[in-house]
């Protein structure tokens, strides 16, 4: 296993800005530029991974380092891969106790925006990280609970967990009893190589999602993870 800690995050206040629409020469874009001057050097974005070979595959099952997942989808992606990388990315607790820290319900809109952005720093550099590390081309990923609840269902990430530990000692991440992160700006799942680019918006029907970043294919769950099965 290995834990990224040292993650550059280069806040981008125009971006900050285009996100919240509001105006460079607005007044509360001098407020934002106030509280970003303070917060900016606290913004510690993490992630931590590791390395399996998959150990055994049924039908619908995946056994990754003595750890049993439970998904049809996870497992025909994983049909012909052999080397996978689970994963935990979060902004970091250090933004999470500066929201606690304040009851001014704009200031936490705007600090929730920086913790997408910092959550966004981290999995990038993840990637990037992975790629190189492990010479890798292109790849996709899967998280429990995404897209639709019966395509790898958020249960499994206690299971996720497991594999790492002690999460929260190691990057600041803990498991509600309801399988959310804390912080909320963490994303769990397992990295892949893949030829074709998978995401689990292509097997999720909800519309108007503004996490979307692929078009709902209808017939794809079906045609491809699911024939000959009935």
């Amino acid at each position: 296993m290995e834990v990224l800690k040292d993650i550059a995050f280069q806040f981008d206040m125009d971006t900050l800005l285009a996100r919240l629409h509001i105006d460079k020469e607005s007044e509360d874009a001098k407020d934002i530029q106030h509280l970003i001057d303070h917060i900016a050097p606290l913004i510690k974005p993490k992630a931590l991974y590791e390395v399996y070979y998959i150990q055994y595959k049924g039908c619908d099952t995946v056994n990754i380092g003595g750890v049993t997942f439970t998904s049809r989808v996870l497992r025909v992606n994983l049909d012909k891969i052999e080397r996978v990388f689970p994963y935990i990315a979060t902004c970091g607790r250090e933004l999470e106790k500066i929201v606690a820290a304040t009851d001014d319900f704009m200031r936490r809109f705007w600090l929730d925006t920086v913790k997408d952005m910092a959550l966004e720093a981290s999995g990038k550099y993840l990637s990037n990280y992975l790629k190189r590390r492990y010479a890798l081309g292109q790849m996709s990923s899967m998280s429990p609970g995404a897209g639709s609840q019966d395509l790898w269902p958020i249960e499994q990430q206690k299971q996720l967990f497991s594999i790492f530990g002690n999460v929260e000692d190691l990057i600041g991440v803990r498991l509600t009893d309801s399988f959310l992160m804390i912080p909320n700006k963490s994303v769990s799942g397992i990295y892949f190589p893949t030829e074709i680019k998978f995401e689990s918006c292509q097997l999720c029907p909800k519309k108007e999602c503004p996490a979307r970043r692929a078009p709902y294919e209808k017939n794809l769950l079906e045609v491809k993870y699911f024939k000959g099965l009935n």
